[in-house]
């Protein structure tokens, strides 16, 4: 173990001044536990201690592990990346796209396996400022509504229309939900059945499930922020106030049909971590391979053209990186505006959550803590911390 000081006196300040109730981290280097603490609390009301294996609302952090499914099964033979949706769900086969100026057309081709994988097959979230589809999202409850199964959840979304034509904008959307429908009808099995036996039960990973069993909700942190997912990102800045919020009817404990690709998966900082750490090699820590090198090459691998880029999601723009094939991958350090790697990549959940992957520092890092909309950087912070322990 290293000295924990830079990340234990970042997080203990983020703690101190009342952003963030709790925050947990671990960051391994080769496989090996390099730095790792604790700070806050599990709930501020009443003081309650952050518990060993505290579980967390991880968001869009289920995207990836939905994504690396994905290259499992493309690896099986089940999946390829120019496979059409249609093929898996003929509903899709009617899609349109509506324009910015209000004209309907249709499609120049069908939307693919990778246009899902990559954010450009033209779905678009609730939350997209400026975005013209986003009202319909609005109006379905595309993601509001946690009670309807994800077979439901993809029979609402084929009604609307496209933002844009396939391939040709990146747009962050609700594509890895659809990637999770075309999962369960390529691998026979529903996503929560598929994700045990491919991931979860391979990297050992026995708390990351879509629902909290009652003998586990001791663990559950209490989940903070100001307004409501489907508002984000906030436009105007506001102050980062530590204000109870209840999630449950967009992200319930304990729906069985509730089952997303986009977000849902509850996790904790030792499940995650595993799947960092395989992220590095594609190995389970007993040898069992999940992800070929080749694969591995080809997902950290940026996708996306000159032209599409910066990527940015509403006023976020994310500086110097790509996209590969399960998040966003550090292309050019010239471009980037916090403390990086070359080929970094990860991603992060709506309620602050993050994880990045470095291969040539052999370095995987999780931070877990729930504020949902939070402006501050805790993560390039607590990142930063991370680079600066390396000796």
């Amino acid at each position: 173990m290293h000295n924990t000081q830079p990340m234990q006196a970042v997080a203990d300040r983020y703690v101190d001044d009342k952003k963030f109730a709790g925050i947990e981290w671990q960051v391994q280097v080769g496989g090996e536990e390099f730095l790792s603490g604790r700070a806050g609390v599990a709930d501020v009301a009443s003081a309650r201690p952050i518990p060993d294996g505290a579980l967390y609302r991880i968001y869009s952090m289920t995207k990836p592990v939905v994504s690396v499914l994905a290259l499992i099964l493309i690896e099986q033979g089940k999946l390829r990346l120019y496979d059409l949706v249609q093929q898996f769900d003929p509903s899709f086969a009617k899609l349109r796209v509506l324009t910015a100026q209000g004209q309907v057309q249709p499609l120049l081709r069908p939307v693919m396996v990778e246009d899902l994988l990559t954010h450009r097959a033209g779905f678009s979230y609730e939350f997209i400022p400026g975005c013209h589809v986003s009202q319909y999202y609005r109006e379905a409850e595309i993601i509001a509504d946690g009670s309807r199964s994800l077979a439901a959840m993809m029979a609402a979304l084929a009604e609307q229309p496209l933002a844009f034509q396939p391939g040709s904008a990146w747009r962050y959307s609700v594509c890895t939900d659809v990637l999770a429908h075309v999962c369960e009808r390529a691998g026979g099995g529903s996503l929560a059945e598929l994700l045990h036996i491919h991931i979860f039960a391979p990297l050992g990973m026995q708390d990351t499930a879509f629902t909290v069993p009652a003998d586990k909700r001791e663990r559950l942190m209490s989940v903070y922020g100001v307004g409501d997912l489907r508002a984000l990102p906030a436009l105007d800045i506001t102050p980062q106030v530590l204000e109870p919020m209840d999630v449950d009817d967009m992200h319930p404990l304990d729906n069985p049909d509730f089952q997303r690709g986009g977000h849902g998966l509850y996790s904790t900082l030792a499940d995650y971590s595993a799947f960092a750490r395989m992220l590095l090699s594609g190995r389970a820590d007993d040898g069992r391979v999940l992800l070929s090198r080749n694969m591995l090459s080809l997902l950290r691998s940026n996708r996306i053209p000159a032209a599409q880029l910066p990527l940015s999601i509403g006023p976020n723009v994310l500086a110097g990186y790509g996209w590969g094939l399960i998040g966003r991958v550090m292309m050019d350090l010239g471009q980037a505006m916090a403390l990086s790697g070359e080929g970094e990549f990860g991603w992060a959940g709506a309620a602050s959550t993050y994880f990045w992957v470095d291969p040539a520092e052999r370095m995987s890092g999780v931070i877990m803590t729930q504020f949902l909309g939070a402006t501050l950087p805790l993560s390039d912070d607590m990142r930063a911390a991370a680079y600066q322990a390396l000796p």
